[in-house]
């Protein structure tokens, strides 16, 4: 059954059933030494409306007259979205009447922004994290924004070409129930296909002047007539595309805010405007795909410290008095037009990006995810050094050390009580952010991991289900349980974890730690491998292909990625109705619609 288009995993037999390979394209001298970016996979999931068929025939043998009810239909419709239009109009007048700059700034409390939300809704709860009500007060907007330019006539050099199928409108009309969407980047082309479509073509391919880097789909604002998709670039430049009406807009055009290569980009989760962008220079900016772009310069800080695996002393702050030290906080530069810059005085300047700028360290910030309750944000570094940020308070909550060079990904799981992280140390790391340790190592790539992804599908709050790629060209799936591990010899139970002296952290934000621990460091270095217990795979598939860079989960797929841009998607084993699954309580639930959904 293992074959290069198969492998067997415990619960059944994955197969490749849709390949898109990459255009064959001629490669010129001015271009063959510029470097390939990975290649990266953005998935969205649209339910389309049911189409209504009306039979003329069958209208007349009724004797019902359809056009009139299609007319009071349709009034309808649009007194309904008349009414739709105007609710947030009043909620956002209404916020803005009521709430002050110390309301909005003032709260850094996760506990507390949780309690708020009960009452106000979660988009503007959201977008009260950068933004100010009294600043962006002079562009209210009863609907949200769409981009103004069209990319079919657009006589920007940035945009080189742009290929889409032919009756791409009529075909998208024609849909109905669920579409799954996957976007990914190659060379200088970004691509957009249907999961289990027909046709293999692509429905529209861009090509562009510079490399795409990273790009994501904003969740919150996904339908069948639009999708907003912010793709960044090795130049600094960003695109808000809408790939159904095929129009975009540029952000931080030429580098006017940063030229630092974008390394990842995630929207606020449940803002309609709001996204992070990460960069190669250290830095994470926030920006308002409203805004336009306004001149800026970020401070530099003083004092720098050195690399934390060599000369770091976990029982002083920092060497240097008044230096910054990355290792325990954040560098925060807030814009001109930031409320904490400008006060409540200068109340006619207009809002520009970036909304605010955090500098994190030294080296690259590699990548960075949300954690499934929005409250915190868990970002990687060239520095070897995963950060735990609290983003509504632009703080530092702790950061840990990888065991060995640069951490080059990471992900959350489901139920945010582990991250998990892969590095050059060749090894999976499994952090408790919540008791402030590293949970295990995992074992089995031979050379850099590439891309990690928990499957909620198979993740219960027991058992733990994740895969990995990696440049040995590995696909590597894990079962972690954390009750099954073996608890390591050299800790015994009157040894404590060297880790859990920590500083103001999850743990003291949640009320286990003591105020005592305010002043101790956020650091924590990384344990030796006799400290932890180590996770071995479930399977090792090696591929026959080009360096693996991405990995992700779909309802009813794995996908993989290479570096060269070939896309796999692997179908998930069919899931027998018999068996009765144990009853789950977190985000993966299994229900009688997974069954009705199995695939064959």
């Amino acid at each position: 059954m293992e074959s290069d288009s198969a492998f067997v995993a415990p619960e059944g037999v994955y197969s490749v059933t849709e390949e898109h390979k990459p255009l064959q394209v001629t490669t010129h001298s001015s271009t063959a030494a510029q470097p390939i970016y990975q290649t990266r996979l953005s998935s969205i999931t649209i339910r389309f409306p049911p189409k209504q068929s009306a039979s003329p025939g069958l209208a007349q043998f009724l004797g019902a007259n359809l056009t009139k009810d299609l007319k009071k239909d349709k009034e309808k419709d649009k007194e309904k979205e008349a009414l739709i239009k105007e609710r947030p109009l009043l909620e956002e007048r209404s916020m803005s009447s009521s709430d002050t700059p110390e309301d909005s700034f003032s709260s850094p409390d996760p506990v507390a922004t949780q309690d708020l939300s009960v009452s106000t809704p979660v988009e503007h709860q959201q977008y009260k994290l950068f933004s100010h009500p009294s600043i962006s007060a002079t562009k209210k907007k009863s609907h949200i924004s769409r981009p103004k330019h069209n990319m079919r006539t657009t006589s920007s050099t940035f945009i080189t070409r742009l290929h889409s199928v032919e009756g791409l409108s009529k075909t998208l009309a024609a849909k109905h129930g669920e579409v799954t969407f996957l976007f990914y980047n190659t060379g200088k082309a970004f691509l957009w296909i249907e999961v289990g479509a027909k046709a293999k073509e692509p429905l529209t391919r861009i090509s562009f002047s510079a490399y795409p880097t990273c790009h994501d789909i904003n969740p919150s604002t996904a339908a069948s007539e639009r999708l907003d998709v912010i793709i960044g670039f090795n130049t600094g430049d960003l695109v808000w595309f809408d790939p159904i009406s095929s129009r975009y807009c540029r952000l931080n055009k030429q580098g006017t805010i940063s030229s630092s290569i974008c390394t990842a980009v995630r929207w606020v989760p449940s803002s309609p405007t709001l996204f992070l962008v990460s960069h190669a220079d250290g830095t994470i900016i926030v920006y308002d795909k409203e805004r336009e772009d306004g001149l800026f310069t970020a401070s530099i800080p003083n004092g720098l410290t050195n690399t934390p695996h060599i000369t770091i002393n976990t029982h002083h702050p920092s060497p240097i008095s008044d230096g910054w030290d990355p290792l325990s906080s954040i560098f925060v530069t807030p814009p001109p037009w930031h409320p904490e810059a400008t006060g409540r005085g200068e109340k006619g300047m207009v809002a520009k990006n970036p909304v605010s700028h955090w500098r994190l360290c030294r080296r690259g910030v590699v990548d960075f995810v949300f954690s499934p309750d929005n409250k915190y944000v868990a970002a990687i570094s060239e520095d070897g050094c995963l950060r735990v940020i609290d983003p509504l308070a632009e703080q530092l909550v702790d950061c840990y050390a990888s065991y060995f060079g640069s951490l080059t990904c990471v992900a959350w799981s489901p139920d945010g009580r582990f991250i998990l992280t892969g590095g050059q140390d060749d090894l999976l790391t499994i952090f408790s952010p919540w008791e402030q340790r590293v949970v295990a190592r995992c074992q089995g790539h031979s050379s850099f991991v590439s891309s990690v992804a928990f499957d909620e599908s198979r993740c219960d709050g027991r058992t733990y289900r994740f895969g990995s790629v990696g440049e040995d060209n590995k696909l590597i799936l894990w079962d972690f349980s954390s009750g099954a591990l073996h608890r390591p010899k050299l800790l015994g139970a009157h040894h404590p974890r060297p880790s859990m002296s920590s500083s103001i952290s999850l743990a003291y934000r949640r009320g286990t730690g003591s105020t005592s621990q305010l002043s101790a460091t956020r650091y924590h270095p990384a344990p030796s491998r006799n400290e932890v217990s180590t996770v071995q795979p479930v399977l090792v598939k090696q591929l026959d292909a080009d360096l693996l860079t991405s990995l992700a989960f779909l309802h009813r797929a794995l996908v993989t990625a290479s570096k060269a841009g070939h896309v796999r998607l692997w179908v998930r084993p069919l899931v027998m109705a018999n068996p009765s699954p144990r009853r789950r309580h977190t985000r993966g639930t299994l229900s009688v619609t997974d069954f009705q959904g199995a695939v064959l």
